[in-house]
């Protein structure tokens, strides 16, 4: 198996323990202006005309090489960035790098010469809370309209302000200047309302010929409001229904995961093993249910097919769905996991559940051949996905590509053995990686990653059958109201069914949270498109767009 701790780097800083981070103080010298310790990893406070600076020295002589989340927030005397860093080959090495802006004039340098992954997330920033980042190359509102009045996370923000929002002109980003001679371009709307777009996405592409040139997701059509609503509502009870709403069509667990972990480690709950094994179950039951919907849906998008693959995916998936309402009482909003543990017990009697649910796995690899001899041995399917949509190594490390689409471009990372949490570290599975990088690998790691999730289940059952009845705790005791102390921050994150999942959260004594921030796996992801598809053909980029799998619910949040 796969799970051997990553080796000794010999990067600045890094230790048998873990990290120096005195080591890193003095590789950053005069940039650091103060230090913080944060839950998760110490954090170095930046002069704002110094990002790029500190940044290069911790990715090209500490090793930091996965900008895993930016978060951005106001504070009464200041603005704040926070470039969450981490290791690919060890995240359990992270860092995180402060950056203050002045109140009257939120000024800090863009990261993106850095890591190409902070376009967005510096652009939601700036969108959100109102940080401008000097350099950025298209700094401009991501979520939001252009004519959008004002910054919804700002202190001082104006609800009830009239929104006027105009319709925009359509412009041709290859202008007469910036053509080939004799070049035949054509401006091209996919969607945003439109099945092969996998949500309210909207696509602006620009054809040289029958080539892709120029590719821009534009996304925002479906912003919830996720993060304002957790910030809104109580540790203990409020926040847990909110995470089923992100990645809404399979994930609910993986999402509740991402917060319980992080709630947890905030207020320092322990979790039983018997509920981190019950946690352990549903988490991949939910794996392998958005995995087959993923596989359903690509080959819908790649060659029409309907009647057969995706029929058959949604057979299968909704077994699993079956299975997850047994023990959930919840078919796709789940709200089973509770800080502490989870809501109740298997179901009763356990006999009929464990039978279910062996079933189902005994099925799974005559299943598995069936849709290896749909898709995978198809030869228009291979034609269509065989050296198209490339990502490589380096860029998918660049963009924070993580989750099938990073393992499958050779990014060995995957937090359930990299950074352990739940029951994965006592259990015998496979982390499941390809080096092609194209939209064949991306398909083969989920479909392998099937496997290994019924591997773990398999052995989950096995235990959860043996257990003794009076060690079977699902739950922790709790406090009925946690208020964590005034200014603790903490950055978790999971691996959920598309990538890393992270929540980042800042404390204010109180028992709501100051700041909550989501890693969204999609919303870096999706970044990677025009790398994919620009270079390629229509047909290419439909297919590359599908095999990134994205849900827009988590994307625009």
């Amino acid at each position: 198996m796969s799970l051997e701790k990553p080796k000794q780097s010999s990067h600045v800083g890094a230790t048998e323990d873990g990290l120096d981070y005195d080591a890193l103080a003095d590789l950053l010298g005069d940039t650091v202006v103060s230090r913080e310790s944060h839950l998760n990893a110490d954090a170095f406070v930046i002069r704002p005309d110094e990002v790029q600076s500190a940044l290069f020295a911790l990715r090209d002589e500490a090793g930091f090489d996965h900008l895993s989340n930016v978060t951005a927030q106001e504070y009464a005397d200041r603005y704040e960035s926070i470039y969450h860093l981490k290791k690919f080959a060890d995240p359990t090495q992270e860092v995180s790098v402060v950056v203050p802006a002045a109140k009257d004039d939120p000024v800090s340098q863009t990261a993106v010469p850095v890591y190409a992954g902070a376009d967005w997330h510096e652009r939601e920033a700036y969108d959100l809370v109102g940080i401008r980042y000097e350099g950025h190359p298209d700094l401009r509102r991501i979520l939001l309209p252009e004519t959008w009045q004002g910054h919804p996370l700002g202190l001082d923000y104006d609800q009830d302000e009239p929104q006027v929002v105009t319709l925009e002109s359509h412009a041709n980003p290859l202008e007469e200047d910036h053509r080939e001679d004799g070049a035949d371009t054509m401006f091209l709307n996919i969607g945003p309302h439109h099945p092969a777009t996998h949500g309210v996405l909207h696509i602006k592409t620009v054809l040289s010929g029958e080539q892709v040139a120029h590719v821009e997701p534009d996304i925002g059509y479906l912003h919830r409001c996720e993060e304002q609503m957790c910030q809104n509502g109580t540790y203990r009870h409020q926040i847990m229904p909110y995470p089923d709403r992100w990645d809404y069509v399979s994930a609910g667990l993986l999402n509740e995961w991402a917060y319980a972990r992080t709630a947890e480690d905030l207020a320092g709950l322990e979790v039983p093993e018997y509920a981190q094994v019950i946690r352990t179950m549903g988490a991949e039951l939910c794996r392998i249910a958005a995995h087959l919907l993923a596989l359903g849906t690509f080959a819908l998008d790649v060659y029409g097919e309907f009647t057969a693959t995706f029929m058959y995916a949604f057979r299968d998936r909704e077994v699993v769905e079956g299975i997850l309402e047994d023990l959930t009482g919840q078919r796709l909003m789940f709200n089973y996991f509770r800080l502490g543990g989870v809501a109740w017990d298997l179901p009763e009697p356990r006999e009929e559940f464990f039978e279910k649910v062996r079933d189902f796995l005994d099925g799974m690899p005559a299943k598995l051949d069936e849709y290896h001899d749909l898709i995978t041995s198809n030869e228009l399917f291979q034609l269509r996905c065989v050296d198209t949509g490339v990502l490589d190594t380096e860029t998918a490390k660049q963009y924070g590509a993580t989750g099938p689409v990073g393992r499958a471009s050779g990014v060995d990372f995957d937090v359930r053995r990299d950074d352990p949490y739940g029951y994965y570290p006592e259990l015998d599975w496979d982390v499941i990686t390809a080096t092609e990088g194209d939209n064949y690998a991306r398909v083969l790691c989920r479909m392998q990653e099937v496997e290994q999730s019924a591997r773990i289940i398999g052995q989950c059952v096995s235990l959860l059958e043996d257990w003794p009845e009076d060690d079977r705790e699902v739950q922790s005791n709790v406090p009925r109201t946690l208020r964590p102390d005034e200014d603790t921050e903490i950055y978790r994150s999971v691996e959920g069914a598309k990538g890393e999942l992270g929540i980042y959260i800042r404390a204010d004594g109180t028992d709501k949270p100051a700041r909550f921030k989501i890693r969204s796996p999609c919303f870096s992801n999706l970044q990677t498109l025009p790398a994919m598809a620009e270079g390629g053909y229509v047909p290419d980029l439909i297919a590359a767009l599908a095999s990134i799998d994205v849900v827009l619910g988590e994307v625009d949040r």
